[in-house]
């Protein structure tokens, strides 16, 4: 809809430079995303995350894009998520990826297969740097696509959804935007607090996660599950969601 107002204002504008139409509809998109869709948003059900010291948008690019929209309910979640970790840890940071779309359920946020009723919510995997200090960062552009891969003494579930031929199960990795922040590493104990914060919410129905992060942060709830070869690998996120 943007794109095709910018064209009729384009054709308006007398005034001729290089670039002209591009320039139109990135003043278009911004001003919208940032001053009408947040106020229209409520009417479809959807309201912006509201960030707080402890839940923040991992990348920039989730919020210029209008993928972080949650139903009143989810939004409600988060931040009692955050309130945990203000409360029991505060140096950890609920850092979110993809939420969902601010219009009309059923709307696919691609390339994920269900983020499309407001419910769905990625988290970044916690990181720390080398001297233990979790830091708030990502180790690729996007958020997505740098795994941390199972150990020696882990299940490899991986290795064997592609095996049986489902080739799509790795493809984050080409969704990177290119990698970042080599000298950080997964936090055991920064990723556990966040788990922690999320299981303490009854509303909390799944959380998908690889099962090798599973076995070695030993999480025993039922909600914690494999989300099936068909999908893609849990090992650079994790997804939650309350229905």
């Amino acid at each position: 809809m943007i794109y095709l107002i910018s064209v009729v204002i384009n054709n308006k504008i007398r005034l001729a430079f290089w670039g002209k139409r591009l320039v139109v509809f990135i003043v278009l998109y911004v001003t919208a995303s940032f001053l009408i869709v947040p106020f229209v948003a409520p009417w479809f059900g959807r309201e912006k995350i509201r960030n707080n010291d402890n839940l923040q948008a991992a990348t920039f690019a989730t919020v210029l894009l209008n993928r972080n929209y949650v139903t009143t309910e989810t939004h409600d979640f988060l931040q009692n998520i955050s309130q945990n970790l203000a409360e029991n840890n505060p140096e950890v940071k609920a850092r979110y990826l993809d939420a969902c779309f601010p219009f009309f359920d059923g709307f696919p946020l691609l390339p994920h297969l269900s983020h499309n009723d407001g419910c769905k919510v990625d988290f970044s995997l916690v990181y720390e740097d080398i001297n233990g200090q979790i830091v708030n960062k990502s180790k690729s552009i996007s958020g997505y696509g740098v795994f941390e891969n199972p150990l020696r003494n882990e299940v490899d579930q991986c290795k064997d959804c592609m095996q049986k031929g489902y080739f799509q199960y790795d493809y984050p990795k080409y969704m990177t935007l290119g990698r970042i922040n080599d000298d950080i590493k997964f936090s055991k104990s920064g990723t556990n607090a966040l788990i922690d914060a999320i299981l303490s919410q009854r509303k909390l129905t799944k959380m998908f996660i690889e099962p090798h992060l599973k076995q070695r942060l030993k999480l025993e709830d039922k909600r914690v599950r494999f989300q099936g070869c068909r999908s893609v690998r849990h090992d650079d996120h994790i997804h939650v969601q309350i229905n």
